[in-house]
């Protein structure tokens, strides 16, 4: 259930083996799913402190990590389920002591301790996980492994496709407490028919219903917009309605 697959294919987003051959054939160039750091930055310096251990999950090639440490970000540790990859990038920063790299499945990271983040970053691994085998299962274990690792009081900042009839569902599985912020930011390249949208429109939070949805009638500028979940994680297990604050974005700010 709550499975979005319109925008799956036949790969195995969730399989060790697919990435693997996939970089192997595409080498070393980078790639950034989604958006840039240039594009995030307004959200993660506005609920990320640059001292903050921050675990970048499903990281691939991607530059982000290193953008953020440009940007004075001093801990990352960047994992990914492809030891092609991990290697790689290894190689290429070893010379930035900020960042570290380690093959990890995102659905086990027994490896590290509980609450040892102040924030998780996913830029289109939960989508990945959506478009493989056991996507509902898969999702559980990662999201189950993202609350224990985060402190109360961490945040997890999902950047997705997956529009919150889809998300939220998951966001709110057993055992996770979650206060969300919902952004909404068009894809890299979209020209808006009636001009730009200016930052502040974008850097304000989308008003959820109670139950988590967008409101009756709400249209998206861009149909492939992203959506940026801020999930600020409190005390206790949840296992009710998601958790949205009467206004938005006011008691998630650090």
């Amino acid at each position: 259930m709550y499975r979005d697959v319109s925008l799956c294919n036949t790969y195995n987003y969730g399989d060790a083996l697919y990435w693997d051959a996939r970089y192997v054939e595409e080498g070393g160039a980078s790639f950034d799913w989604y958006q840039r750091y240039s594009a995030l930055r307004p959200f993660v310096r506005k609920f990320v402190p640059t001292s903050s251990r921050v675990l970048m999950v499903g990281c691939g090639n991607a530059v982000m990590s290193e953008d953020m440490v440009k940007d004075g970000y001093v801990d990352i540790m960047n994992i990914d389920i492809s030891s092609v990859v991990v290697e790689m990038m290894r190689k290429k920063y070893a010379h930035v002591p900020q960042l570290k790299y380690m093959q990890m499945d995102v659905r086990d990271m027994n490896f590290f301790q509980d609450e040892s983040f102040d924030c998780v970053i996913d830029k289109g691994t939960l989508d990945s996980l959506m478009c493989g085998t056991d996507a509902p299962l898969s999702v559980s274990q990662m999201l189950e492994e993202v609350n224990r690792l985060l402190r109360p009081g961490g945040i997890y900042m999902l950047i997705t496709y997956g529009d919150p009839s889809v998300r939220i569902p998951h966001l709110n599985q057993a055992g996770c407490n979650w206060k969300i912020v919902l952004y909404i930011i068009p894809r890299p390249g979209f020209e808006s028919r009636v001009g730009c949208s200016s930052a502040k429109s974008i850097m304000e939070p989308v008003p959820l219903t109670e139950r988590g949805l967008l409101p009756a009638g709400f249209v998206l500028e861009d149909p492939d917009s992203h959506y940026i979940y801020v999930c600020k994680k409190m005390h206790g297990s949840f296992g009710g309605a998601p958790q949205i604050p009467n206004q938005v974005g006011a008691t998630i700010a650090q």
